[in-house]
């Protein structure tokens, strides 16, 4: 039986038949995962059609996740979910409130005929491994966030390349992907900077950072800050031991060790911004409250959302660095 059945007559373009034709050998069963379509030169002659309409149709169907190439083999089908335009593996370091207005903005902006599904890695290099393996030729594209990881490449590059986007984070082993990043390195210097005036009223300014999470950019753009500026300052990986003093300014990259400053200042009495201040990384709508307001360093990650979702609709091959703004308020 013909895969590809065409009505001449039709005022339908000739691709779109085409791609209706498979998607209708696909639900009728005749067509399954793996199945090798007819070659583009078979359906171009049967058809007395010009290579570049089959191209066309077959390049709309593989955009959509439902066929896919392989070099010098020909098409095969690559998912039988014909009404997904669009089927995205999502992979998250973790989940807190500023990726779920990340997540949140690139649903939104997706539109509602695409399938988004989100996984995590927490920061386990056999975890990120396993997920990407466990899910290869399931999704027509992969969204990766790969965080501080190291090796990331040696898993990434088993996916097709024109189908990999990275996020938040690119470690230079993945800069060839597509991608929507923090340069954490600019961001941090020029969002201290821009708070200089503030800081300048405090004796020293406090970073607390973690290897094991945090992007190694912030603590470039903290030291260059720092030195630049000629600003007293400390790097601690830990709160268990501190005792805030008056006088420091505390810089804080995770919301469970914002609470936990917050709580020892007022152990301390110590009256913030005024004795005392307080920056905190990646904004919420919790840090516009908590204590009348904290200050934050943030880039705005409905943007990202918005414009990681733009990028896959239209097919882009984009880096694109997301914009980050200093977010004054009354911890400063």
């Amino acid at each position: 039986m013909e895969i590809v059945l065409l009505n001449k007559n039709s005022k339908v373009p000739k691709y779109k038949q085409i791609v209706t034709s498979i998607e209708k050998a696909i639900t009728d069963g005749l067509l399954k995962k793996g199945d090798k379509l007819p070659s583009l030169n078979t359906i171009k002659d049967k058809n007395s059609l010009s290579r570049d309409t089959v191209l066309t149709a077959f390049n709309e169907l593989k955009n959509r996740g439902i066929i896919n190439s392989v070099v010098g083999k020909g098409y095969y089908v690559y998912s039988e979910d014909v009404d997904v335009a669009k089927k995205i593996f999502l992979l998250f370091d973790e989940l807190n409130s500023f990726k779920e207005d990340l997540y949140n903005s690139f649903l939104e902006n997706l539109g509602d005929d695409n399938q988004v599904d989100i996984f995590f890695h927490h920061f386990n290099n056999e975890v990120f491994s396993k997920l990407i393996h466990d899910n290869l030729g399931n999704y027509s594209h992969y969204v990766i966030m790969p965080a501080n990881l190291i090796g990331t490449k040696d898993v990434v590059q088993n996916l097709p390349k024109d189908k990999v986007y990275i996020l938040d984070q690119v470690p230079e082993e993945l800069s060839e992907y597509p991608a929507i990043y923090q340069n954490f390195e600019i961001d941090i210097y020029n969002g201290l900077l821009d708070g200089i005036k503030e800081l300048k009223n405090y004796n020293k300014l406090i970073l607390l950072f973690s290897d094991e999470k945090q992007p190694k950019g912030i603590l470039k753009g903290f030291k260059k800050f720092c030195i630049e500026n000629n600003i007293k300052n400390e790097i601690i990986t830990s709160l268990n031991d501190r005792i805030p003093e008056k006088g420091e300014v505390y810089f804080v990259l995770d919301d469970k060790n914002l609470i936990r400053i917050i709580k020892k200042i007022k152990q301390e009495n110590l009256v913030l911004a005024k004795e005392i201040g307080l920056i905190s990384f990646n904004d919420t709508i919790l840090k516009e409250v908590v204590a009348d307001g904290i200050t934050t360093i943030s880039t705005n990650f409905n943007l990202m959302g918005k414009k990681l979702a733009h990028m896959i609709l239209n097919n882009e091959d984009l880096r694109m660095a997301n914009i980050s703004n200093f977010i004054k308020r009354k911890s400063l």
